[in-house]
């Protein structure tokens, strides 16, 4: 298992090696040890899967609000997704910019998202799952989000944006989250935050 920077602080590219033969491979997804080892959160509170029935579809860009931020580990079980992450540290040298990367069935790539970003994704194929590892459980009063096309973030969606929740599609802009939500720069990262 590898684990490597991306532009964005904390938020981390983690690629399986996977141990091959005749009959097919292994493949270690998670490792408390290395997580510890790379300053990520190894608590794993809540674990969930997302069915994708069409390709374009997009969901996000979705957090959950402080004081129960969390963090995420995401992969692609079955299909492919360009997957997001969009720093909202208040603070932050990268608020406001955004990490995309492609994780799929294939290549086996997961990205670990801090807490202080907001995460989505949009499926490059049909029938795509992901699945989520996330450090806390689900709060509903504490759902939030901003808006996937919001200008000032800009994300490039590899395809034009499909089969939006209602919800996702009146989502705030960045600009407009109240800063009761997001918790300042430096206070997320590290493995015991």
């Amino acid at each position: 298992m590898q684990v490597f920077d991306t532009p964005l602080s904390g938020c981390r590219l983690i690629k399986p090696t996977p141990l091959s033969d005749e009959r097919g491979y292994f493949v270690r997804l998670f490792d408390a040890d290395v997580f510890v080892a790379h300053d990520l959160n190894p608590a794993l509170a809540q674990a969930s899967l997302s069915y994708n029935l069409q390709k374009g579809t997009l969901r996000g860009l979705h957090f959950q609000a402080h004081p129960r931020m969390e963090d995420k580990l995401v992969r692609c079980a079955s299909g492919a997704v360009f997957d997001v992450a969009v720093d909202i540290r208040p603070g932050s040298p990268t608020f406001g910019q955004w990490y995309g990367v492609e994780l799929s069935a294939d290549n086996n790539y997961q990205l670990y998202i801090p807490a202080g970003f907001a995460h989505g994704f949009q499926a490059l194929t049909s029938n795509a799952v992901v699945a989520y590892h996330i450090s806390v459980p689900y709060d509903p009063a504490l759902t939030a989000g901003l808006r996937f096309d919001d200008p000032d973030v800009a994300v490039d969606w590899p395809l034009p944006p499909a089969h939006l929740s209602e919800r996702d599609r009146c989502l705030p802009r960045l600009s407009e989250l109240g800063s009761s939500c997001l918790m300042p720069y430096p206070g997320f990262g590290g493995a015991h935050q």
